[in-house]
Parts: structure tokens; C-alpha cells; sequence
């Protein structure tokens, strides 16, 4: 157990999810206080705080999509803490489409994709810069997907969300520097549930193609979003791929 990251203060939106949970198993072994998020109950928040290393964690439920959800959510950590030194986006939607039947991606669900996968990412770090900018040394990390550059992905509107993401990782680590850093982690195929449909037959046969031998793990991409926060720290307005070389494929 490292203290690298002693005294910080992380919120992770979608925490109860695969990436969530080991990004925030990492962060409080690092030695911070971490605040998980959870969409529908609060419980799942809970027990994934309870697993947590160290002390002084905090488990919250917030309505993404909902802007007042989330300035509710800044104003309760800023009671709780007085700080927010890093704000952890992983929370995201999608459902299978296939690229070529056009009528299947109907107006509502590209409204849903972009609801949950970017605009609400936005409208999380707008309402978080103040205690951001407090800080003077901040971090947002966004998880994107290679999806944003290759194309291939769930669905056209999802690949378009992502890669909506790692422009705005560009625009905001321009305009928010130099007390925000803006980084994005963008993995290929994780061994999750995020994906409806997916099982092990898809991951073997992703994982057979893959330079790397396998696909990646929860770990995976929570390891490299730690680096963003301990390590990367002269980086701002990237995308960071974890993909195993998914994308050379």
C-alpha cells in the first residue's frame, strides 16, 4: 500500500460499476478518500465502501444526467471534505446496434448515448470546477474508448459519444489549466457486463486477436488511471489507450 495519494480527496461517478469499483479500490489503497457514486441505490455505493482500504470514504447516489443531481452532489462533498482533488468519470450506456441497420438506432436512443456518455460527463466537471480549481493541482480522468477512433463499437452514436470525449478532453485541458489536468482513458474490450450480449465466447474470440493475448481486466484501465493522478502529472488533454493493441489489429 503506496501513499501517494495521502490527503486527496476522489470522486468516482459510476464506482459501483467494474472499472468504478477497482479505480476505487485503487485510489483508497494509495491512500485517499474516496467518494463512490452510484446510480439506482445507495447500497451497492455502500458495500463497495466497505471493501475499501483505509478510512474516511463515502458512498453516494447521483442521477448523472441530472445537472442539479450533481451540483447537489459537489455541495454535500464539499461539506463532508472542503475539497475535490480528483473527479473520475466511468459511468456510461450503451446497447448493441448493428452499424449498418440504420433505422435501429432511433432518435431516442442516440438522445440516451448522449445523454449518459458525454453530456453528462460535461455537466459533472462544470459542476465540480470550483472545488477543482480550489485545489490547484487537479485531476478530471474520463473514461473514453478506442471506439472513438477506430469506429468499431456497440453502436455508431456510442462510438460518436466517445470520441465527442477525447475532443473534450482537448478543449477543457486547455481552458481549464494550469490548476485542472484533463485526461481520458480509453479501453478496448473489458472484461465487464457493460456491454449487453457479450459473453465469453465474444471475449475469446476479441482476445485471440488482440496483440496482447487477452483482453483487458477492470484492473487494467484502473491501474492506468491511477498513473494519470500519480504519475502522468506533466500530461493534460490526452487519450490514454489501454487496449492490449486492440486497435493494430
Amino acid at each position: 500500500m503506496s501513499n501517494l495519494l495521502q490527503g486527496k480527496v476522489a470522486v468516482i461517478l459510476g464506482g459501483t460499476g467494474g472499472i468504478g469499483v477497482a479505480t476505487a479500490k485503487r485510489f483508497a489503497a494509495a491512500g485517499a478518500s474516496v467518494v463512490v457514486c452510484g446510480q439506482r441505490d445507495n447500497g451497492k455505493a455502500e458495500r463497495v465502501v466497505q471493501s475499501l482500504p483505509g478510512q474516511g470514504h463515502m458512498a453516494k447516489r447521483v442521477t448523472i444526467t441530472d445537472s442539479e443531481s450533481l451540483s447537489r452532489l459537489a455541495n454535500e462533498v464539499r461539506a463532508q471534505y472542503g475539497r475535490t482533488d480528483i473527479l473520475i468519470n466511468t459511468a456510461g450506456f450503451t446497447k448493441p446496434v448493428k452499424h449498418a441497420d440504420l433505422d435501429a438506432l432511433t432518435d431516442d436512443l442516440i438522445d440516451e448515448i448522449m445523454r449518459v456518455n458525454w453530456r453528462a460527463q460535461f455537466a459533472a466537471i462544470r459542476a465540480f470546477r470550483s472545488l477543482l480549481d480550489e485545489a490547484g493541482d487537479a485531476l478530471v480522468v474520463n473514461v473514453s474508448s478506442i471506439s472513438a477512433t477506430t469506429g468499431v463499437g456497440s453502436n455508431i452514436a456510442y462510438c460518436a459519444a466517445k470520441a465527442g470525449l477525447d475532443v473534450m478532453a482537448a478543449s477543457l485541458g486547455r481552458a481549464l489549466a494550469p490548476r485542472i489536468r484533463v485526461l481520458n482513458v480509453a479501453p478496448g474490450v473489458v472484461d465487464t457486463s457493460f456491454v449487453p450480449g457479450r459473453g465469453a465466447d465474444f471475449n475469446d474470440k476479441v482476445a485471440a486477436t488482440t496483440p496482447l493475448g487477452r483482453i483487458g481486466t477492470p484492473e487494467d484501465i484502473a491501474d492506468a488511471i491511477e498513473a494519470c493522478a500519480t504519475h502522468l502529472k506533466f500530461s493534460t488533454g490526452v487519450t490514454i489507450v489501454v487496449d492490449g493493441g486492440r486497435r493494430l489489429g
